[in-house]
């Protein structure tokens, strides 16, 4: 993976950490600071070209996504430092737990390649006969563990997940994952668009209420595809970064196997990424988007 950029300096705000899109600080409040940068992350790696205005749009589908929920969020304030105006939010401190807590609504991804392999997707057996596409009959829990920066988050049982955080939270995880996935694909359906799968994060307060955190419902964090182009047995049209996937995979000549950085993107993925993101957001909520 290339090297993390050095993240801003923020005046009266502390770097304490910085992932593939987000860099976080800490308040003299307490509080934290998760700014969204505009860095763009493709098959484990950081990519050298970012995506304008990305980590704006990000912010501001995650606001108006927890917004619809019906679960506590992290979201203190809007209220940030002017330098990252629109990209950033003061959150709370949790306990945050090791698991990505996935919901799948259609087939595709590491799903996909689980199911082939296994006729399986952590665990859970499917019909056979799906494809590429597959609309599931009932949505399902997927679980991955949360990787160290740089490796590969992995798809797991829920098993694992009772291992990892007692079998009383790990309900509560996966019920809630899979009631606000239902909730929010069918918001997304009445505007046009599959929600395929998406990825929680939840934490803890000090009093156990389990929160919902980071980013929610982003083209970062699920699958977006247009509804009236869905065809199932094929890669779907989709609003998120499966574009630069795509170009990397098929069109850039890269070799994804050679450990070598990918290349630059290209100015027309660039455009096509950041318009994609744009009309994910303008679509959904409805409001249009103002760099």
């Amino acid at each position: 993976m290339t090297t993390t950029p050095q993240a801003p300096e923020i005046a009266g705000a502390k770097h304490v950490h910085s992932g593939k899109v987000r860099d976080l600080y800490e308040l003299e409040s307490g509080e934290l600071l998760m700014v969204a940068s505009d860095r763009q992350s493709a098959f484990d790696w950081i990519l050298e070209t970012p995506i304008p205005d990305k980590g704006k749009v990000l912010t501001a589908m995650s606001l108006w996504w927890f917004e619809q929920l019906d679960v506590p969020n992290h979201i203190v304030s809007t209220d940030v430092p002017a330098e990252v105006a629109g990209r950033a939010v003061v959150c709370e401190r949790l306990e945050m737990f090791p698991v990505e807590c996935v919901a799948r609504g259609y087939l595709s991804g590491t799903g996909l390649l689980d199911y082939n392999a296994t006729g399986a997707v952590c665990g859970i057996p499917l019909p056979s006969g799906l494809v590429e596409g597959s609309r599931l009959e009932t949505p399902i829990f997927t679980p991955a563990t949360k990787a160290e920066l740089g490796n590969h988050d992995e798809n797991v049982s829920y098993d694992a997940v009772v291992a990892t955080v007692g079998a009383e939270i790990a309900d509560a995880l996966r019920r809630t994952t899979l009631v606000e996935y239902t909730r929010a694909r069918a918001m997304a359906e009445e505007r046009g668009i599959i929600l395929a799968d998406t990825k929680f994060e939840f934490g803890a307060r000090a009093d156990g209420t389990i929160v919902l955190a980071d980013e929610v419902l982003t083209p970062d964090s699920s699958r977006f595809w247009p509804a009236d182009q869905w065809a199932p047995g094929k890669p779907q049209p989709s609003y998120d970064k499966q574009i630069i996937r795509d170009w990397l995979q098929f069109e850039s000549g890269w070799d994804r196997t050679s450990g070598e950085a990918p290349p630059p993107l290209s100015d027309e993925v660039v455009e096509r990424t950041r318009s994609a993101y744009i009309n994910a957001y303008e679509q959904l909520t409805g409001q249009k988007f103002t760099p």
